[in-house]
């Protein structure tokens, strides 16, 4: 009996909760007569429900500290979330996990929001998602749950372009606004950004229950007509919990004249706000100063798990290995990325601004096998008849929108002329290749799908080519992309209207040649990230070989900082103690160099790291330079090692308890390749002689030598008289069929293996994950740091498995190298790395902002 009245008391509570703070709630229940331990006991049942919330395995976040958890899901009576998940279910999301998850994820970002009734609140917060991920479902799920517990006013900044604003606009009137007519006023629709009403006041006073809905340009016009309202309502606002999402919250928000001040302002002219940053990639969030008064997200940093089947960089471009992993557990990625030969850019792309008018563009090989392939893939999936009805080319030559309109005659000329030769024996013929090399690269069943054969997508080919719209997509253009009226077939030419946010819906194909500047950027210019339910084995992306170095540089960043996040996530950090390391490349910055003006000097240190040679040149001259190198470190090495372990019947030789000085004198001698940022010799030698000089660590080294076992002369490496290994194998990651690989360059992408970090440990190692090879060399080796040498034969051929890989072919073998440091028994020493970039012989285009100021 006490049970069921306490269980009604808690349910009279929650139901408090939605004109109360919960401290009031229970001072309502006492005014109810309640005994002392009955309010002691729905205080505790509430904090257990609280705790519940904050526990969550997934999301994970960092929280300051004294943040409040009020919000503990949704109840019966709720109006905005139970309709999107009925309409969730009606586009056939399931409820484990999909459902499941997004009710987790948003419920956590709720309860790190202010109680809408408190007197004042201006919270900060950030959300991390993936490009292409479900950020706008997440955060239309957040506004869903916030509507319901009381927040009046919603104002979503949707990107700069009206492209993403219509989109957004049309999400949230579809899963808000018509499940609930009368909950809401709209004051944007889908052709309308803001246009200011008269009276303000009147959506705002206490006799008002609807909710407002804003969905807004990131343009200065728009956001200082949207001030200039609100000041009118000024009086009224203090009652209004106001919830801001700020969707591609790096783009524009961060360090920008005039977006940035206004974006500032409105929160300013809101007593009780909450702004909460949604963005795949927060390099430029994370570089703003914590302690200015601006979009630090001060409050909150919410990491979103990627969601399962999400295509990302990583799938795609593959990555390298992290320190303490193992190389052979990183996946190179699908073989899903095509090469557009250097030649081919100046017909696709004008060199520079001269060229620009008047360019014309000519249809070269790489870009027809696209878009044949893309009509190809199109009617397959018309075949399987399931996954998204809507299916969409990306041509991303340029940000001109001259050079985008310049596509359309050649274009529309291959499509027409494909069209009425879709008879002949040759094109046949040509077409018929094509498929079928391409789905033997990339298996169907590899994806639990079944290869559709070219006969049968035959049939639908003729409906396909009729009907694909090719469409300019850009600031100046008035055709856009529209797949809220039955199925589309498009080839989208454009630059930044569809480089940020706006979903390519089933995006099957992507010829991207432009070349930025900046990680955010690069990131967010990959509109291939998503989900490929039931055509995941069609994408295919044709861009130059240096992009795809980029995109897999950036897929190890993303992956890196991600995890750093997931660390500090798991150690109570909070978001004023809160750093994310940023690894360097030679031609990209983080992010805009205005956006940077925060960032400091990063300090780096490999305490416990380990550092390995990816990038080589493959020119004699360079190689014997470096083979010379290792030479002369084994053969000193040999006159002053305190003592050695022949190993060479398994291909190995160790030389112990070497003076630091000869690894500084190699490390001066052997050149690491330039690109290599992870490898800069003038960065380790300075951490190697501060660690000798302030911890008295690292003045002894081990030097490993790790071959194979010799079983034929011709197979030898020799370091030094006595000391032969045979050489190993190292492929490097392929160029794309047909065309040449970079002169002089190989990207072997990975070179040690785990146990090779444990060669100097004694027993048996084979087992040993990294954190117990840390565990033994804190024990064995304390202080000593491990060089490691590899012979690695010029020719290198992959095994037949390694369909990515390629000989590696240098006109000299090879030296990699790979240092172990061990973990420092105190401080451990610091040197310095700039976040910087020299961009001088790189020709790059960055974003447009030109969007921000247009009038609208």
């Amino acid at each position: 009996m006490v049970d069921d009245v306490n269980d009604m008391l808690y349910d009279t509570f929650k139901d408090l909760l939605d004109k109360h703070t919960p401290a009031e709630a229970v001072k309502r229940i006492e005014m109810f007569g309640a005994a002392p331990e009955t309010l002691q006991w729905i205080r505790e049942r509430h904090e257990s429900d609280c705790l519940r919330i904050k526990e969550l395995e997934e999301p994970r976040s960092a929280v300051i500290g004294n943040r409040d958890t009020w919000y503990t899901g949704p109840r019966e009576g709720d109006k905005c979330w139970p309709a999107l998940v009925g309409l969730l279910e009606q586009d056939g999301w399931p409820q484990e996990p999909a459902i499941r998850s997004l009710d987790e994820s948003s419920t956590r970002i709720v309860s790190l929001l202010n109680h809408p009734l408190e007197p004042a609140f201006s919270t900060r917060g950030l959300v991390v998602g993936y490009v292409q991920s479900g950020k706008t479902t997440s955060f239309t799920a957040v506004t869903a749950k916030a509507v319901d517990r009381g927040y009046k006013l919603i104002i979503v900044l949707a990107g700069i372009h009206n492209g993403l604003r219509r989109q957004t606009q049309a999400r949230l009137m579809k899963q808000l606004v018509e499940p609930n007519p009368t909950l809401w006023t709209q004051m944007t629709g889908l052709d309308d950004d803001f246009h200011p009403t008269q009276n303000p006041a009147s959506y705002f006073g206490k006799s008002n229950k609807t909710r407002v809905l804003c969905v807004v340009k990131k343009n200065k016009h728009v956001l200082e007509k949207l001030t200039k309202w609100l000041a009118g309502a000024k009086d009224y606002l203090q009652d209004c919990p106001a919830l801001i999402i700020d969707d591609e919250a790096d783009q524009a928000s961060v360090a920008t004249p005039t977006i940035n001040p206004l974006i500032l302002g409105i929160l300013g002219s809101l007593p009780r706000s909450a702004y909460v940053g949604y963005t795949a990639s927060p390099f430029a969030n994370l570089l703003i100063d914590p302690a200015a008064a601006d979009l630090y997200p001060k409050d909150f940093i919410v990491n979103l798990p990627k969601p399962q089947g999400h295509f990302g960089t990583e799938v795609l471009f593959g990555r390298y290995a992290l320190d303490g992993e193992d190389p052979e557990d990183v996946d190179d990625g699908h073989d899903m990325i095509r090469s557009i030969p250097d030649a081919d850019i100046d017909a696709v792309r004008p060199r520079n601004r001269e060229e620009t008018e008047g360019f014309e563009p000519f249809i070269t090989d790489t870009l027809r096998d696209s878009v044949h392939y893309f009509w190809l893939a199109t009617a397959a999936r018309r075949v399987r008849g399931t996954g998204n009805p809507h299916s969409t080319m990306l041509i991303h030559t340029s940000v001109n929108t001259v050079v985008h309109n310049s596509f359309h005659p050649p274009l529309e000329h291959l499509r027409s002329t494909t069209r009425a030769r879709l008879s002949e024996p040759a094109l046949l013929a040509q077409l018929r290749s094509l498929w079928d090399r391409e789905t033997e690269r990339v298996p169907a069943e590899d994806f639990g799908e079944q290869k559709v054969p070219f006969d049968m997508l035959l049939e639908q080919l003729p409906g396909v080519l009729d009907r694909c719209r090719i469409i300019m997509d850009n600031s100046s253009s008035e055709a856009r992309l529209d797949y809220e009226n039955g199925p589309v077939t498009a080839i989208a030419v454009g630059g930044n209207t569809l480089s940020r946010g706006l979903t390519l819906e089933g995006l099957s194909v992507s010829y991207f040649v432009r070349a930025v500047s900046a990680y955010d950027t690069l990131l967010q210019m990959g509109r291939w990230f998503g989900f490929r339910n039931g055509y995941a084995d069609l994408p295919r992306i044709w861009m130059t070989d240096e992009l795809a170095r980029w995109f897999r540089h950036l897929a190890t960043v993303e992956t890196e900082m991600r995890r750093d996040i997931d660390v500090y996530l798991t150690e109570d950090e909070t978001p004023m103690s809160f750093t994310v390391r940023l690894r360097t490349h030679p031609n990209l910055r983080v992010t805009a160099v205005a956006k940077m003006r925060d960032a400091v000097t990063a300090a780096s240190s490999f305490g416990g790291k380990r550092v390995q040679t990816h990038y080589f040149h493959t020119n004699a001259e360079w190689l014997a330079e470096n083979a010379e190198a290792a030479r002369e470190l084994v053969g000193s090495a040999q006159e002053q090692a305190v003592r050695t372990d022949d190993r060479t019947s398994e291909g190995r030789y160790l030389l112990r308890e070497v003076p630091h000085e000869l690894v500084l004198d190699f490390l001066e001698n052997y050149h690491f390749h330039e690109d290599s940022v992870e490898t800069d010799g003038k960065l380790i030698s300075d951490y190697i002689r501060k660690r000798v000089r302030t911890a008295g660590e690292l003045s002894r080294w081990n030097i490993a030598i790790v071959g194979n076992p010799l079983r034929a002369a011709q197979d030898a490496f020799e370091f030094a008289p006595g000391i032969s290994v045979g050489r190993v194998t190292r492929a490097r990651i392929a160029a794309e069929h047909g065309t040449s690989a970079r002169a002089d360059f190989a990207d072997i992408k990975t070179l040690m293996s785990r146990r090779d970090a444990a060669v100097d440990l004694t027993g048996e190692v084979s087992g040993l994950d990294e954190a117990a090879i840390k565990r033994a060399r804190r024990k064995e080796l304390p202080g000593t740091g491990l060089l490691v040498l590899y012979p690695i034969d010029k020719t290198s051929r992959p095994a037949p498995a390694k369909k990515l890989r390629a000989p590696l072919d240098a006109e000299a073998h090879v030296i990699g190298v790979g240092l172990v440091f061990p973990e420092p028994t105190g401080a451990d020493s610091e040197v310095s790395r700039y976040i910087t970039a020299d961009l001088s012989d790189v020709v790059l285009e960055e974003e447009d902002f030109s969007a921000l100021e247009v009038d609208a």
